[in-house]
């Protein structure tokens, strides 16, 4: 899948983080994700695959989107048999958040990118776009910390697996009613946290590389960003855990639903019977071959913006495979028409 899909889905999250780079700081972030998702849909719809798309964006705020079932590839044409061979045919599932941080885009801020993950038919858990509680931390500490401890019992885990003080620590938490007491509770543990507006994929993703100054993600986001930030942490080794919260109390926003027992139903018709279960990544993406892609839309800790020059533009994706072993940070340069200069730095 690698060898086939990997170049190829690099330029799917280019095309859509230059679509949306140009609406950055206009203040209008459903048109941000509306023409990401369509440069994102355009680009898949030439791959030489029968893809379906298992978590797609925009349920929530009612924006435009990439919708759950929505097949996409060559090879879901209705003239498909002329020209695809079932024998050759790579039949895939796939997460999708074209503009992960619609309102950093449409405000100029930092952490945005459009994003995607990939894995055979039936290798990524299709989740509800409900809420998730989360944890994630890096490679060295993987196993050890656990969803369910305290975040406080989770800080001293995390401060003797990386041989550091709890108060060089530093946590990411969505900057939501919801985490006041969370963020009371790090704080009064000693570790630093720092509140982000959107954007977790990113975030979670920090935590696996060395450098980033991120050492966990803490607190509730969306479930379908969830599975996406564990189909890399699966392939980067780090940790995640990820437990669905169906009860609209616990999130206080009135977006997932109207009642809990309506979700737990919900959840039902999903063939999700423990709606309590706790999931760590390998659950998330189970599997064989997991693919993840991320471009920068706007400059984040992991990869730089669009940068736009004459005739051109250079953006910065980051591609991680389980089948290769590999995180790859591709630097990439778009030739547009009329090209006045070549931007080197």
């Amino acid at each position: 899948m690698e060898n086939t899909l990997g170049l190829e889905i690099i330029e799917v999250v280019e095309q859509a983080a230059i679509a949306s780079a140009r609406w950055m700081g206009k203040g209008e972030k459903d048109i941000a994700d509306q023409v990401a998702v369509e440069a994102m849909r355009e680009r898949m719809n030439k791959i030489y695959m029968r893809g379906r798309i298992v978590i797609g964006e925009g349920e929530r705020d009612n924006a435009p989107m990439l919708y759950i079932g929505e097949e996409v590839g060559i090879c879901t044409r209705e003239d498909a048999k002329a020209f695809c061979n079932p024998d050759e045919l790579i039949e895939i599932d796939i997460a999708v958040d074209p503009c992960e941080g619609t309102n950093l885009v449409a405000y100029g801020q930092n952490g945005s990118m459009a994003v995607l993950a990939i894995a055979e038919k039936g290798g990524l858990f299709a989740a509800p776009d409900f809420y998730m509680r989360k944890l994630a931390a890096p490679p060295a500490a993987k196993g050890h910390v656990d969803i369910n401890k305290s975040a406080t019992e989770n800080l001293k885990i995390l401060s003797e697996c990386l041989n550091r003080s709890i108060e060089e620590l530093v946590v990411v938490v969505m900057d939501r009613p919801r985490h006041t007491d969370l963020i009371q509770e790090i704080r009064k543990a000693g570790a630093r946290v720092r509140l982000i507006s959107d954007g977790d994929v990113s975030a979670a993703i920090c935590c696996a590389f060395s450098g980033t100054n991120i050492h966990a993600l803490m607190g509730i986001g969306a479930a379908p960003e969830g599975v996406i930030s564990a189909a890399a942490m699966r392939c980067l080794g780090g940790h995640f855990q990820g437990q669905l919260i169906y009860d609209p109390e616990v999130v206080q926003t009135g977006l997932i639903g109207e009642s809990r027992e309506g979700n737990l139903n919900r959840l039902k018709e999903m063939n999700i019977h423990d709606a309590d279960k706790v999931y760590n990544a390998d659950e998330l993406a189970s599997g064989n071959t997991i693919l993840f892609a991320a471009c920068g839309i706007t400059p984040g800790s992991l990869m730089e913006g669009v940068r736009f020059f004459g005739g051109g533009a250079r953006t910065q994706s980051l591609v991680i495979s389980n089948q290769s072993q590999t995180a790859r940070f591709v630097d990439t340069i778009h030739l547009f028409d009329n090209v006045k200069s070549l931007q080197l730095r």
